[in-house]
């Protein structure tokens, strides 16, 4: 008699139950935004970038309301940063430590410094003003309506300088939060215009290709090949120095975008050839697809992904364009801010050694190309899964 294994238990049952809840799970089909999505919240710089950039924005939006200081008050010239604290020294009524931070306002003494000559100057520890959230300071008017709260503001109503104030008294947290908006403004209208003419360029001459492709190619190369920085210090000494500042501005977005559409449309131009290749967009043509048909519904959402990224990476690159040529001189007038128009300040050693907060501006360009810099590589990861 020969000795039989034993049947295996029935688990059919189990196993249906098991393939139903794979087969629930793997139907539930999730959109292309909801996986990037998924993708970048996996990313700590992203995520990171994320937060900057929208902080960012929503800081230059509301500008007036995050400025403690009137930019355009003058005072009694260069200031060091006030001092801020959560512990008031001394035996005093009014010593320990406090929930909300105190400023001891800077003041002077009767001492000159030894190389500079200034009065020397000091925390006033013995006079604490207490900093309060959404307190009346300087009016101004937010989309066309009369407002005086803000973010910050000291509880008796003095000035409050968390960054210093530049030659003329003027604060310079307020003036860059308020400069944001020109800098930030400028980068974003340069690169929707490089994106617009680089992406409508480098698709068209990827997908005719042929002699088309290859003369549009020689002018790409003519426009890549021009050296950006002697171009840029050329043209500007072409402007007059009374120029408005609405030329300059004009004159700045028609430069950037004129020497900076042609490598993005280089790098569409590429994956568009690759596009062209694959079987779906094969399939299209065989059935009769017209070109606008194959290239907004096939070709465009596929090289998007890569345009988005240039995109975020391309903005810093704008802003520290601007704020350079800001530094040689080349800004907007008064009265608009911008980055790079804070940063002629800093144009001698003098300055810097014996005002270094006058280099403050540079943090607001540092933490913008940070931001961008982190949110494109987190997208890059999350667009790409290759």
């Amino acid at each position: 008699m020969s000795m039989l294994p034993d049947p295996l238990p029935d688990l059919a049952p189990e196993a249906e139950g098991a393939d139903m809840r794979i087969s629930t799970v793997s139907s539930e089909s999730q959109s292309y935004l909801s996986l990037v999505w998924r993708r970048l919240r996996k990313s700590v710089p992203g995520m990171l970038g994320l937060i900057l950039v929208v902080s960012l924005l929503t800081v230059a939006l509301f500008a007036p309301f995050f400025a403690p200081v009137d930019p355009k008050a003058p005072n009694v010239g260069f200031s060091p940063p006030d001092r801020i604290s959560w512990h008031v020294p001394g035996d005093g009524p009014q010593s320990g430590w406090r929930l909300l931070p105190v400023v001891f306002p800077i003041v002077e003494s009767d001492e000159l410094d030894p190389v500079t000559y200034q009065p020397l100057t000091a925390p006033d520890f013995e006079n604490p003003r207490r900093i309060v959230l959404f307190a009346k300071g300087w009016d101004y008017k937010m989309f066309g309506i009369p407002m005086s709260r803000h973010f910050i503001q000291v509880e008796d109503g003095s000035p409050l300088h968390i960054l210093g104030t530049d030659r003329l008294g003027r604060d310079i947290l307020s003036r860059g939060i308020i400069g944001s908006r020109i800098s930030l403004a400028l980068a974003l209208t340069c690169i929707t215009f490089i994106t617009i003419i680089g992406t409508l360029a480098g698709i068209t001459s990827g997908y005719i290709g042929g002699r088309f492709d290859m003369w549009f190619q020689r002018f790409v190369e003519i426009i890549l090949a021009f050296p950006q920085l002697p171009l840029y210090l050329a043209l500007a000494s072409l402007i007059p120095v009374t120029a408005p500042s609405t030329l300059f501005m004009a004159f700045v977005v028609l430069v950037i975008v004129g020497l900076g559409w042609a490598q993005l449309s280089r790098e569409v131009r590429s994956k568009t050839m690759a596009l062209r290749q694959v079987d779906y967009v094969r399939a299209a043509l065989a059935v009769g697809a017209s070109d606008g048909r194959i290239i907004t519904r096939h070709i465009l959402p596929n090289v998007m992904s890569h345009v988005i990224v240039a995109i975020t990476l391309g903005i810093p690159t704008i802003v520290l364009l601007e704020s350079f040529l800001g530094f040689l001189g080349f800004a907007v007038k008064p009265p608009l801010i911008s980055w790079g128009l804070m940063l002629q300040d800093a144009g001698t050693f003098s300055v810097i050694g014996s005002y270094p907060w006058i280099l403050s501006p540079v943090g607001f360009v540092l933490l913008t190309v940070f931001a961008f810099n982190a949110l494109g590589d987190g997208l890059r990861d999350a667009i790409d899964p290759y």
